[in-house]
């Protein structure tokens, strides 16, 4: 009995949001309601974090760049959506070194 309602609820669930993913689809790529743009741009900026060997990060600021984002609710065609790229407009790129190789033995055959 409660088993049989878990399973209505979760396919209802996964139907509801099939659905909204497909009319965010069609939305976008058809730019409904009429004579709205579906691609936008936002700003982003580049910050890079190198780890020292200390432990501590060096920070450097790079470039601002325009990306093409999607207004849509899901990422749709490729691109993200406008309202995620807004609030995430810093991406960190983190340089670590990494370990050091060790050498090989080279073991020496006896005659």
């Amino acid at each position: 009995m409660i088993l049989g309602l878990v399973l209505r609820v979760t396919g209802a669930l996964i139907a509801l949001v099939a659905a909204l993913y497909i009319g965010d689809y069609i939305s976008a790529r058809y730019a409904i309601p009429g004579h709205r743009q579906t691609l936008g741009t936002v700003q982003v900026r580049t910050m890079t974090a190198v780890k020292l060997k200390n432990g501590n990060f060096d920070y450097t600021l790079g470039d601002t760049v325009d990306q093409t984002c999607v207004h849509s609710i899901f990422p749709q065609m490729g691109y993200t959506p406008c309202w995620y790229l807004s609030r995430h407009a810093t991406r960190q790129i983190t340089v670590t070194m990494a370990p050091a190789p060790q050498h090989a033995t080279v073991l020496q055959a006896r005659k």
